[in-house]
């Protein structure tokens, strides 16, 4: 696939990826530090709280010892879980999230039972007391958790809901467009090219398949294969006026992509690019894996000042970001107009794990 100008081979798209369960946001470092960081503010707060006896520095050092190895110990009974939960509903993950801390606690003040013979924290108080209150604080700060998570979940399926409505209203403008013109490109080439329009409607079929009944979700090879499909329909339409130059590795990271978020910056790279020239130009395609990141770049010349104004680029990439934002992968899009040429970056991160497919 390395720098290859079309395409001939043809492989079917694969399967769509799968999505992560409901817990994965917890093992990112940045969700761990914040843990980490919440667990020592509540122990400072009961540190320096009326009654929490004398020696107040030494109460939050202990303090602290006590909630980290609570949240260490839930934190590994979550990951431990991860696969069980992974079909569970994310507001039922956080109740189980929170009897798994009220047990983590009561575990952990055990534990220090035994092993400091019931000196408690506070001077007077007897062990029972001081195991109930820990407890009761556990149940109280997690049950705050759960609320605002719940509110936060709720908030972000309606935002879903109306982002899915804005991109149904938004393929209905952008595929009748195409569609005309691959249904006349086909009927032109049926006569001379018989072979040609039957290629041409197999890769409309494949283009609108996904477009209407595929996953949400597909790996990235699958994604720029719909994309050179749709190139190869544009360069029957054109002819010599598109070229297209592909810099896409061989091994390609098993990472997940939204359906149609490549296809749309190819679309717009044709019809506000190379369409509006007389003379053509050639789009670029590439792709960059780091160790962190993939990225995919997609260049084309911009048409000549006076040249026959035509909408921006704004609708495909309204989806796309509507997608990305919608699929929750992190992933993100930026362009730039150098006054010469047009550039769309799609950026993914990758995840540790993920190991490299052969094409």
């Amino acid at each position: 696939m390395n720098g290859r100008t079309g395409s001939t081979g043809r492989q079917a798209p694969a399967r769509g990826a799968q999505t992560g369960g409901p817990l994965d946001a917890l093992w990112r470092p940045r969700v761990l530090i914040w843990i980490v960081l919440c667990g020592e503010a509540l122990a400072f707060v009961l540190a320096f709280a009326p009654g929490a006896g004398v020696n107040r520095l030494v109460y939050f050092g202990l303090a602290s010892l006590l909630v980290q190895w609570i949240l260490l110990l839930a934190g590994g009974a979550l990951y431990t879980l991860r696969d069980a939960l992974a079909a569970v509903p994310p507001v039922r993950v956080a109740w189980v999230a929170l009897a798994l801390l009220v047990l983590s606690t009561a575990t952990v003040t055990a534990i220090a039972w035994v092993l400091f013979g019931g000196t408690t924290l506070a001077p007077g108080e007897d062990w029972p007391l001081f195991a109930g209150r820990a407890i009761a604080i556990t149940f109280c700060v997690s049950l705050l958790g759960v609320a605002a998570f719940h509110n936060y979940w709720t908030a972000r399926q309606h935002a879903l809901a109306a982002q899915q409505a804005e991109l149904a209203a938004l393929h209905a403008r952008i595929h009748p467009h195409f569609l005309f013109n691959t249904l006349n490109t086909a009927i032109a080439l049926v006569r001379a090219r018989p072979d040609a329009a039957e290629q041409v409607l197999l890769d409309l079929a494949d283009l609108f398949r996904v477009a209407l009944g595929a996953p949400r979700e597909i790996p990235l090879r699958a994604e720029l294969e719909l994309a050179r499909r749709y190139l190869d329909i544009e360069q029957l339409r054109l002819g010599a006026r598109l070229r297209v130059d592909w810099d896409v590795p061989e091994r390609l990271p098993e990472v997940g992509v939204p359906a149609l978020s490549i296809q749309p910056l190819v679309e717009n790279a044709v019809r506000h690019g190379v369409e509006r020239r007389a003379e053509g130009g050639a789009i670029e395609v590439a792709a960059a894996v780091g160790a962190e990141r993939v990225r995919i770049t997609v260049r084309n010349p911009l048409p000549a000042e006076g040249a026959p104004e035509a909408p921006g680029h704004r609708i495909g990439q309204s989806a796309v970001r509507a997608r990305l934002e919608a699929s929750g992968t992190g992933g993100r899009l930026e362009t730039r107009d150098d006054g010469t040429s047009y550039t769309a970056v799609l950026t993914l991160p990758l995840d540790g794990g993920d190991q490299a497919s052969t094409r």
